[in-house]
């Protein structure tokens, strides 16, 4: 895939001396520079565009967090079976274009976003980690933006894996859909850094997830990791239902286990295609040639659209008896689905196992 290069540069004045914006700035020599003394005008302007999502993704603003960098995963709520996750934010926004991206609706800054104030966050961490030392956290940096995307540019991993390896009960996960890992191809992961990614068949890739690194070119980058150390993680999510999609997915595992050892895999989630009701609009003006919206779709206990429950259930049945054909020891986990749908799910496999 295509580095990200954006077409202007914006820098709060108080980022302009961290060591995060001399980084950025040194890899984009000839990009135009503009150090912002008022933000909310600069989102404003760029809001007021006939396609603000589109053109804010040509934009890098390098700015400063002023609220806080780790929390509990939007995920987690009370209606749907959670995993303990948690989120700490970097920034926001990714120049990919997936269809099917949430957030496309859900942020309310177009631009594409860098954090530069990281001490700031790693004294964030330090505080929270330090009041339960012997908890056990997870930790993913790809949820408001890709893990790995901007790594790059920014070199943030090469300051995040050793500092997350001092705590002995954390698990760092990076989470993404590009190749872009040779920032940590010579660093000790200690087999408590997770690179996981988001996979679908090819053809799911090139319909719906544009300016994304290509299947193969995912498989590489995880087999490159793979070798360095790191645990492997991989999200089926969202799994995509189309004629053919039972071919196309089988092929997908085959193709990630010839690639992939089962023994170093951290963990693999599945989860359906799901979106805010307002989004279906969205999706029609962004992307018209997509035929993502053409299935039934009913809304879920958070509110979300998705497919049919029984639709779900068999995908879900489906992924998971094709993974334990490849080994019995691997535990799948559903992703923002309800208790019913789990038991549903989990308590037939089962049965086929006795």
């Amino acid at each position: 895939m295509e580095p990200f290069r954006p077409e202007k540069i914006y820098v709060d004045v108080e980022a302009k001396g961290s060591a995060l914006a001399r980084q950025v700035l040194a890899h984009l020599p000839g990009v135009p520079v503009e150090y912002l003394e008022d933000k909310e005008d600069l989102t404003s302007q760029v809001t007021a565009l006939k396609d603000p999502l589109g053109e804010g993704k040509k934009r890098l603003w390098i700015a400063t967090q002023k609220g806080t960098f780790l929390k509990k995963c939007p995920g987690c709520s009370e209606k749907m079976v959670h995993c303990n996750y948690y989120i700490l934010n970097l920034g926001s926004n990714c120049h990919m274009e997936c269809t099917y991206c949430f957030l496309q609706h859900y942020i309310n800054n177009p631009l594409m976003v860098l954090y530069a104030n990281i001490e700031d966050m790693m004294a964030e961490v330090d505080e929270i980690f330090s009041q339960h030392p012997r908890r056990p956290y997870r930790v993913g940096t790809g949820e408001l933006m890709d893990s790995l995307a901007l790594d790059g540019l920014s070199g943030v991993s090469r300051t995040l894996i050793p500092f997350f390896l001092r705590w002995e009960k954390a698990v760092l996960e990076l989470k993404t859909k590009t190749n872009q890992v040779h920032n940590l191809l010579d660093l000790d992961p200690q087999g408590r850094v997770v690179v996981s990614w988001s996979l679908n068949p090819q053809p799911v890739v090139e319909s719906q997830e544009f300016k994304t690194s290509s299947l193969e070119e995912r498989l590489s980058a995880a087999r490159k990791c793979q070798e360095t150390g790191y645990k492997i993680g991989l999200h089926f999510d969202p799994l995509i239902y189309y004629p053919g999609w039972e071919k196309d997915y089988k092929e997908l595992l085959d193709r990630i286990f010839t690639q992939i050892n089962p023994r170093n895999i951290a963990w693999i989630s599945l989860g359906s295609l799901r979106f805010a009701p307002e989004m279906k609009t969205l999706i029609k003006r962004r992307f018209p040639q997509s035929r993502i919206l053409f299935e039934e779709f009913v809304p879920g206990l958070d509110g979300k659209l998705r497919y049919l429950r029984p639709l779900r259930v068999h995908m879900y049945r489906k992924m998971l008896e094709w993974i334990k054909g490849y080994d019995s020891k691997l535990a799948p986990y559903l992703c923002m689905e309800s208790q019913d749908v789990w038991h549903r799910v989990f308590s037939d496999a089962e049965r086929k196992l006795r």
